[in-house]
Order: C-alpha cells, then structure tokens, then sequence
C-alpha cells in the first residue's frame, strides 16, 4: 500500500468563507476553485443544442408522437440502462404516446446491446422505431435487422464508440469524436434524460402542451441519480449537479414509489440518502436483477404507480441481491484459491489477471473482477462459458490503464482473437472462443505491461491527509457528509493517521468494531473495518473515512476504516 496525499488543485482562498475550513481543503485539491464550481444549480448544466445528432433524434420522436406509431425502447441490464429505459418509458407517455413499450435483453440468451436476436424478439411488439438507451453504438447488425423490419432507430448511448458507427437514423453519444458537448461523462440514463430536454423544447415551439400539462424534467432526476451513481461513471461536474439535484428531490420525498421501496429493503432512510447510499444500497439490489434474472423486474420496480407495486418489486430484488452476495463469495473464494495455487516462481503475478471457473455465472464476474482488482490492484478480467465453447468476460482496471483500449490493442494485434469488446476506461465487457483463452492471457497481460507502473501494482490510495483533533467530530462528519455528491472522480474525503487501539471485537462474522484513540492524543474514536476478518495489534496505521452512524434515532461520529498499513 502506498499513500498519496492530494495536493491542491485550486486555490483554496477562492472558495465562500462561509464553508468549514477542512471542506475547503477537500474541496480544493478536487479541483473546485470557485463558487460557480461549486454550484449545483440547474441552470449551470450544458446546452443539450450542443449534443451531435439531437435535432434529428428530436425529429424522429416528434413523427413518432404525432403519428401515433409504437415506440420501443431498448434498455440494458444494469441499473443504469434499468433507470434510463424507466425515464424514457415514464417521460414519451408524459409526452402523450399512447404505445409505448420496451424491452430489456436477457443477458444469457440475447447477449448486450441492439443484437439481430433482440430485434427477433421485439418482432411481435411491430415497433415503428426503436429507441435503444444505454447501449446500441456498435450494434451494426442490429440496426440493420431493424432496418429490415421497416424499423427506424435512434441509439442514445454513452459507451466508447467503435471506428465505423452503426446506419442508425439518429445517434445521439457525447462521445461522438464529432460531438461538441463539453461533459463526455454522462451515464445512459444522462444522455436519455437530455434527448427528453431537448425533445420538451421542441415540442413547446409547436404548441404540442396547449391542450395536455407539460411534464417537469426535473421531477425525473432522481432516476438520473439512481442510475449515473450506479454506473461509476465520474461525477465531473454536469454529473454533480445532476446526482445532487436528484438526492435533494429524494430526500423530500418527490421519488418514485420504486426507488422509495429499495431504500426500504436497504436500510437507507430516505431524507438521509446521500450517493454512497445509492452506491452501496440501492444500485445492488436493482442490478440484482439482471445479473440474476431479468432487469424487466428492475423497470418494473421503477414504473410502479404505487407503493403496493414497488414493495412487492423491490422484496424480490432483496431475494436476489441475497443470492448474488452469496454466489459472489463463493466465486471469490474460487479465484483467490487459483491465484494462490498458482506455480509463479520468481516472476510474480502478471500484470494483467485472466480468471475463470467452469461454473462462474456470467452475471457475476464483472463483480469477482473488481473484488480481485482491489485486492491486487491489477487489471483483472473474469470469464464465464456463455454457450457451446464460448466465454464472456468482464474487466476491472486500475487508474492509469484504459481498459477498452487495452483489449482494442490486443485484438488488432491478434486478428480474430476477440470477438467483441466495447466499455470504458474502468471496466469493460469482451468475448472470445474458450480454447482461445491462454492466448488471450499471455496476451493480456503483455498488453497491461506496457500501461503499468511498479507504483500502481503497489496499490495507490490517495487521501485528503491527516486530521487533527478538533476534527473528530459529529459536526465535521455532517458537513463532510453533505459536501458531496461523492463518488467516481470526485471521491469521497478520505484521511490517514495513526491510532492507538483501545478495544477490538469481530462483528458480523467478518467486520473489525475498534475503539481507537489517535496517536496525539484525544478522545476516544468508535470505528470499523468492514470484512476485516483478522485482529490487528495495539497500534495502527490507518486510512479513514469520517461517518456518521445512526443508531436508535441518534448520531455518531464513526470512523470507517478502508485501509490498514
């Protein structure tokens, strides 16, 4: 482990007085050097006017609308594209499309994305145009099999796209090489949620709200927090002011019954929900159900009009989450005990890790992968068999190495080994042949070496620093806690120090409960370690979270601690 304190990125004088002193800091070595930075107003969002493609989107929904043809919207299996086929589902009906529909791929038998096989599926629904969310920038095929059904398509999508775009008759991506939008970070559920900015407006210009309401985008952000939160994309600052609209709305209760009913069966109160909540609560539970089943129940849970519909949806995506923890473990055990049993010799772990288990399920290795990931602080791809002699994998990365452009460079140097690959910069999906697989390995892992450091093998974690004593307290954990929304690239305030260990018990089977005191001296501190199975000794070198722990209706100041030197 080696520690890296985050040094300024602006100037911390810059910031409103009015902020605590430590929020500042934090805040500047992110970067926010100024109070328009630092504002979460709607009106600091970018011109949807600037996205590429979004006149004729707009058009294509318009002639849908006024034709009163039959709208597909074609999602994905993740929480992301659940939130986002849900905003477009709720918004095109606010718009007044009377036939509506979608459809969400079944990870095992239609694969990712617009494939011929969803179009097949979609067939009897006799779509007129088909809206993909979340996915459809390399669906060639697809768009073609739509085509060849008298089909129209508009892929709105976020991924990385490929060299040669799909024929589609609208592609809506901010990262379009073509594309002038300045914030190339939204989620899918984002992109869908501008294509409707874009859409209201322009049906205002022709009169379409004289004779029925106009609906109120901002009441739909809380699915936008949902799903940018849940897909790690980097909260730049679009994506702040997005995620902390959303929450405000949540935390006054303007939700939808769905996203109200897994927080229930989380255990997250919902006037307290901040995006760690979402992350490590809700997000779960949603995905749950396309790595399990099908992300039709997820949309589902989030269509749902009422609370009746929405519990009944969220206690089976509860039953879910519970078997994927559980199937999780067991295939985290399976991948340590190979690595462990690995013959390596002098030369120590590849760069690059390829794992796989004839039994791993395919809806779980993304999850293993970043499990290893963390642990080893490497790439990781996971595989499971998908089909007669076929694998699917998915990759976790490190900071420094842009995973889909590693696996981009192993395919055109080995034609023909990968299938198909596509993702971003932190994770990404790929499949190949299985007897192809111990190429693909070697091939890996020479490509990660050509992006690592020794330094980034060592397992890099930045921190905001130390802290004194008249920062351990309750109101400096609130304040931290409402700073946010934190998450990818804009990380949540994390400090180091050293402690003296006062008490020690496991917890939970697998959680360390501590009572600390730090090494200067002070009061003493309660915190825990999360799956720290083992005891430490009476000193510790610790990096650390401030939190607040609600316990029988009261507040407490918590430490958790992510990493032990």
């Amino acid at each position: 482990m080696v520690l890296r304190r985050r040094p300024p990125q602006a100037a911390i004088d810059a910031l409103p007085a009015s902020l605590p002193t430590l929020l500042r800091r934090v805040y500047a070595a992110r970067g926010v050097g100024d109070a328009d930075t630092l504002s979460l107003d709607l009106a600091r969002l970018p011109d949807f006017r600037q996205l590429a493609d979004i006149d004729a989107a707009c058009g294509l929904i318009e002639q849908a609308l006024t034709d009163d043809q039959r709208i597909l919207v074609v999602g994905d299996f993740d929480a992301d594209g659940a939130t986002a086929t849900a905003l477009a589902v709720h918004l095109l009906r606010a718009f007044g499309g009377r036939q509506v529909d979608y459809l969400v791929p079944d990870r095992a038998r239609h694969g990712y994305g617009l494939s011929p096989s969803v179009v097949e599926a979609a067939r009897e629904l006799r779509p007129q145009l088909i809206i993909t969310v979340d996915n459809g920038i390399a669906s060639h095929d697809g768009v073609t099999a739509a085509h060849a059904l008298g089909c129209r398509v508009l892929v709105t999508d976020h991924h990385l796209p490929p060299p040669e775009l799909p024929a589609a008759d609208a592609i809506v991506n901010p990262n379009r090489v073509d594309c002038p939008f300045p914030d190339k970070a939204l989620a899918g559920v984002g992109v869908i949620f501008y294509v409707m900015l874009a859409l209201r407006a322009r049906l205002r210009e022709r009169g379409w709200f004289r004779d029925q309401p106009e609906p109120v985008l901002a009441d739909y952000l809380d699915l936008v927090a949902l799903g940018t939160v849940a897909d790690v994309v980097p909260l730049t600052h679009t994506n702040r002011v997005l995620v902390g609209q959303g929450l405000k709305r949540i935390r006054r209760g303007r939700t939808r019954p769905g996203i109200a009913a897994l927080a229930q069966v989380a255990g997250r109160e919902l006037n307290r929900l901040v995006a760690t909540d979402i992350g490590f609560g809700l997000a779960p539970r949603l995905n749950a159900a396309g790595r399990l089943d099908n992300m039709a129940l997820g949309v589902e849970c989030l269509l749902a009009a009422h609370a009746h519909g929405a519990d009944s949806a969220a206690l089976v995506l509860e039953q879910l989450n519970a078997e994927r923890r559980e199937r999780q473990s067991q295939m985290q055990d399976e991948a340590l005990a190979s690595l462990a049993a690995l013959d390596l010799g002098d030369a120590g772990l590849p760069s690059g890790l390829c794992l796989h288990e004839e039994d791993w399920h395919e809806g779980i290795v993304g999850l293993v992968a970043g499990r290893i990931r963390e642990r080893y602080h490497r790439p990781v791809v996971a595989f499971a068999r998908a089909g007669a002699g076929g694998l699917k994998g998915s990759a976790r990365s490190v900071p420094g190495v842009h995973i889909r452009d590693v696996l981009a460079n192993v395919a055109t140097a080995h034609p023909g080994l990968v299938d198909k690959f596509g993702g971003h910069g932190m994770a990404a999906g790929l499949s190949l042949a299985e007897h192809e697989l111990d190429r693909f390995r070697d091939a890996f892992a020479l490509e990660v070496d050509r992006w690592v450091t020794p330094a980034m093998l060592d397992g890099i974690i930045d921190t905001d620093g130390a802290l004194t004593g008249d920062d351990f307290s309750l109101d400096t954990a609130r304040a931290l806690r409402e700073g946010g929304p934190w998450g990818a690239g804009f990380p949540e305030p994390a400090f180091d120090g050293e402690f003296r260990v006062l008490d020690q018990r496991i917890v939970g089977e697998r959680h360390l409960k501590l009572t600390l005191m730090p090494a200067e001296g002070g009061a003493a501190l309660s915190a825990i370690a999360f799956n720290q199975e083992h005891k430490v000794g009476e000193g510790i070198y610790a990096v650390y979270r401030l939190d607040v722990n609600r316990y029988q209706a009261m507040d407490n100041l918590q430490l958790v601690i992510t990493a032990i030197a």
